[in-house]
């Protein structure tokens, strides 16, 4: 977890609000209290029987402790998991392959889409890769730099990348926040966007476009296509 020092928070709230971006509208994405992150994937794992999961980024261990799997690697710099390493230094050294990898490490455009291009390296074929955070409902939400303490980043940023592609198929399903899911298979519902610069896309390009960029699935709909 981040250390959040309160004058920083300030800080960065001001520098958004006169430089980043000003927009006040939020999205009501409704997400069920009783299903998490977890559960899709200990789900994923129990219908494909995978055998190696590693998580990235594991905090105070929410969900690498729930998952049930002789085999697991949990990455984290300062707590959790079983490995303390940064995201960059696991992968530079990693020899090994996983069926289901976990991103939930620095939720930052530039450094979640660096893990998941790192991942899609040491995926197993049939395999998944889940990102969290990937559905912010209000600008504060989402904004870089940080400033509040319930946050999700701009990974959703890395997820519009990844749907321009031809060879994902990614998808995003609404529960916690947002898991997304990515899979090397043909993109069936490919996005067509003219922008190229994805770190410089607004909330407000988000919001207007929240369904067309984020291709959101039910947790029902997603344990079927999964």
């Amino acid at each position: 977890m981040e250390n959040l020092n309160p004058f920083r928070l300030i800080f960065n709230r001001l520098y958004h609000f006169l430089f980043v971006e000003r927009f006040y509208k939020s999205l009501d994405i409704p997400f069920p209290n009783n299903i998490y992150r977890w559960d899709l994937i200990q789900s994923t794992i129990n219908k494909h029987n995978f055998k190696k999961y590693l998580e990235i980024g594991c905090d105070k261990d929410q969900s690498f402790e729930k998952i049930k799997l002789e085999y697991k690697i949990g990455v984290d710099p300062v707590s959790g998991g079983n490995i303390r390493k940064t995201s960059d230094q696991f992968f530079l050294e990693n020899k090994d392959k996983f069926d289901l990898i976990f991103l939930d490490g620095l939720h930052t455009y530039e450094q979640t889409s660096k893990d998941i291009n790192n991942s899609l390296n040491i995926l197993n074929e049939g395999g998944f890769i889940f990102v969290h955070d990937c559905l912010p409902r209000r600008i504060s939400h989402q904004a870089i730099p940080r400033y509040r303490g319930s946050w999700n980043g701009d990974v959703w940023k890395s997820i519009v990348e990844l749907r321009t592609r031809n060879n994902l198929n990614v998808f995003v399903v609404q529960i916690d926040f947002g898991i997304g899911v990515i899979r090397k298979l043909p993109n069936e519902n490919i996005l067509n966007i003219e922008q190229t610069d994805f770190k410089n896309l607004k909330f407000k390009d988000y919001y207007n476009n929240f369904e067309k960029y984020m291709n959101i699935k039910s947790f029902d709909e997603a344990l079927k296509i999964i």
